[in-house]
């Protein structure tokens, strides 16, 4: 009977490279979440939902408070405790995961951790779990500021995934730092906020250059993706048609979310990824294969179609004629479009595809 409970495989096995660390004897684990953006709240939102039954509220903390507000609202006070500053969660936490913006605002949150932390040394082990997209050397500078104060340890764990995955709880987990310490995170985020962890070793720096790596194919591949939809409308085939064949040949997710959100103009940053970010990450991208010597024209022709909508869509701002207050970065498509002739952001405004029958 004891073989056979042995052999029996443990829940997510396969989707969490490490052991389950073992259960905390003196206290239960106060975990705390900064950063509510478009990925930040579902993320926070599903921790919090998944240890609502049997463990403390986690904490949350958010620039504009308006957001931990409405997580409050939406899970309870058993499930989320709105912090009163960024000292209380780095002091009161044993577990902070953050999910930032960019490496400026990151920079400016870990500083004030460990101005935090150096006037209140931790007295147990203490992980911060760094989320966001950022230039992998950033996350070495954050683990020496950190290292400085005793029982404290950082684990980079940038995430793939758009917001609808990370509503659903599927984001995939790319996973690097102290080994006990991502046993600990990967067992909080898996199944709650992840289906997979991918475990990249000791060094922090390793897991922020997955990140840019993925995050350079898939500005790649939406580069195609829209280089290939625009020369669908022009040739008189029609986007819609080109996007069903893609379905047919190439289904692959990235390409039928994007393809998607391009056929339809669905281009409102406030639900997918903000253009200011992709932009953000084709300069870290590019820096980094710069730096390496190991040239991404991919992500070069990315770059400029990301900038030249991003400048057609501040334009139309100052004309009045914005449809949406953040632009998503598959709008890249409007490059492509200018450069055919077509309009940038409106697809019926196109070459009004006549079939010849």
């Amino acid at each position: 009977m004891a073989e056979n409970r042995l052999q029996t495989p443990a829940p997510n096995a396969g989707a969490v490279p490490f052991s389950r660390p073992s259960t905390p004897a003196t206290h239960t684990l106060q975990i705390g979440f900064c950063g509510l953006g478009a990925m930040g709240y579902f993320m926070a939102r599903n921790l919090a939902s998944s240890r609502k039954s049997h463990s403390l509220p986690v904490l949350v903390y958010n620039r504009s408070v308006a957001k931990s507000q409405k997580l409050l609202a939406e899970v309870g006070a058993s499930a989320v405790k709105v912090a009163d500053s960024l000292e209380q969660v780095a002091t009161e936490c044993d577990v902070i995961f953050t999910n930032l913006a960019n490496d400026a605002v990151v920079s400016s949150i870990y500083n004030e951790f460990a101005k935090a932390l150096a006037q209140s040394p931790p007295t147990r082990a203490k992980i911060f779990v760094e989320m966001s997209t950022v230039y992998p050397t950033l996350a070495g500078d954050l683990d020496r500021l950190l290292s400085s104060n005793p029982h404290t340890h950082l684990v980079t764990s940038p995430i793939f995934g758009p917001p609808a995955l990370a509503d659903a709880g599927k984001l995939v987990i790319a996973m690097s730092g102290d080994y006990r310490s991502k046993k600990e995170v990967a067992f909080l985020l898996v199944p709650a906020v992840g289906r997979k962890v991918i475990d990249l070793g000791g060094n922090v720096e390793k897991a922020p250059t997955l990140k840019l790596i993925g995050n350079g194919m898939i500005m790649g591949a939406n580069e195609l993706l829209a280089e290939t939809l625009t020369f669908g409308e022009k040739s008189g085939i029609g986007q819609q048609t080109v996007y069903e064949l893609i379905k047919e040949v190439m289904p692959s997710p990235g390409f039928i979310f994007y393809g998607n959100k391009m056929v339809n103009d669905l281009f409102d940053g406030s639900q997918g990824f903000a253009i200011d970010g992709g932009i953000k990450d084709a300069n870290h991208a590019r820096r980094l294969s710069a730096e390496l010597n190991c040239p991404m024209p991919a992500v070069d022709n990315a770059f400029r179609s990301l900038i030249g909508a991003r400048a057609m869509y501040q334009a139309q701002g100052l004309a009045g004629t914005q449809r949406w207050d953040v632009l998503d970065w598959s709008a890249l498509i409007a490059s492509s479009r200018v450069a055919a002739g077509l309009n940038p952001f409106d697809s019926a405004q196109g070459t009004g595809v006549v079939r010849d029958d």
